[in-house]
């Protein structure tokens, strides 16, 4: 238990409402972006920690996005893998009250939500590539 006069002070903060859970579906819908060998591993792993330390439901969704289409392309590292089921855990907490769903149920419709997106992603790769479309990576 926090006491009421330092709840401020500590960033504890109101569950998100259901307009909030809506955003953060939206970011999980986010199709998957073109892979890009990053050998930057550590760089990309703080920017997720920081991410997750942020307390901004949003930007935890993004690391659920992101960790879980680098997963199903690449595979992750065992680092990586505990950071995700953190960074599940914390969106799908919250998330549970703010849609007053059950835990089992919003796991599902955010694992097909992910792999939804993943799949968008990997179509728009190969239109891309079909068509000629090259991105200047530079």
């Amino acid at each position: 238990m926090v006491p009421t006069n330092k709840v401020e002070d500590i960033g504890v903060r109101e569950i998100s409402e259901k307009a909030e859970a809506e955003k953060v579906f939206a970011v999980l819908e986010k199709p998957k972006e073109p892979y890009i060998h990053d050998a930057n591993w550590s760089k990309r792993y703080n920017l997720n920690v920081d991410k997750i330390k942020s307390g901004d439901i949003l930007e935890v969704a993004e690391v659920v996005r992101e960790l879980s289409h680098r997963h199903m392309e690449r595979g992750l590292s065992i680092g990586e893998k505990k950071m995700l089921a953190t960074a599940k855990d914390i969106l799908l907490s919250e998330m549970v009250l703010a849609e007053e769903m059950d835990h089992d149920v919003l796991n599902s419709k955010i694992d097909e939500i992910i792999k939804e997106s993943y799949t968008a992603g990997i179509v728009a790769e190969a239109t891309s590539s079909i068509n000629g479309d090259t991105t200047n990576l530079d």
